[in-house]
């Protein structure tokens, strides 16, 4: 069996603002990289077991991985199929603009984000394709132990939502507030 450690990259600026990221790249700010330092610490006990440190392409997950790496004693190899949901035309607005400019549309995707394409966006279903054919590579390559995937929200929630078939909700709340930022989930590989 090999278990996935998804892990949610260090906040960026743009988070803490309450801005929309999506593919935009940006980078850490102080608290994500503190973040990111906290989290390489928690994984430091599983070191033994881990065996690969995959990343999205984008700035504060590569930022991430880079620390959490460096902690591990792995270099990250990054995957563009982990590249971040394109939230189109919403791309660095705040959520509340959203939420008051089209506060219907906001609902519904807050309520159910599967039924809600972004304006030019992606829609969840494209993505979860692009994260199924990540994984699907990774558990050619490890049948046992642990990988590391460094993902930015809201794809880290997409990832570990469908890893755990558990359904999908909030996709903009980031985990801010001291929580942990990886989750472990089981998945089976073909032998």
């Amino acid at each position: 069996m090999l278990t996935l450690l998804v892990v949610r990259s260090g906040l960026t600026e743009y988070e803490r603002q309450g801005r929309i990221q999506g593919t935009l790249d940006v980078p850490l700010c102080e608290d994500g990289r503190l973040q990111a330092e906290r989290t390489a610490g928690e994984l430091q006990d599983a070191a033994a077991s881990i065996s690969g440190l995959y990343a999205s392409d984008c700035k504060c997950a590569q930022q991430t991985a880079e620390i959490i790496g460096e902690r591990l004693n792995l270099k990250p190899k990054l995957l563009s199929k982990l590249a971040n949901l394109d939230q189109g035309l919403w791309q660095g607005m705040l959520v509340s603009e959203v939420k008051d400019k089209q506060p219907r549309v906001f609902r519904k995707w807050q309520d159910e984000p599967t039924a809600v394409c972004p304006p030019e966006g992606e829609t969840l279903k494209a993505a979860k394709t692009r994260i199924e054919k990540a994984i699907a590579k990774i558990k050619k390559k490890h049948k046992v132990g642990a990988v590391v995937l460094v993902l930015p929200d809201p794809l880290a929630a997409v990832a570990a939502g469908m890893l755990a078939d558990e359904q999908i909700c909030d996709l903009w709340q980031p985990c801010t507030n001291g929580h942990s930022l990886w989750r472990a989930v089981q998945v089976p590989t073909d032998s």
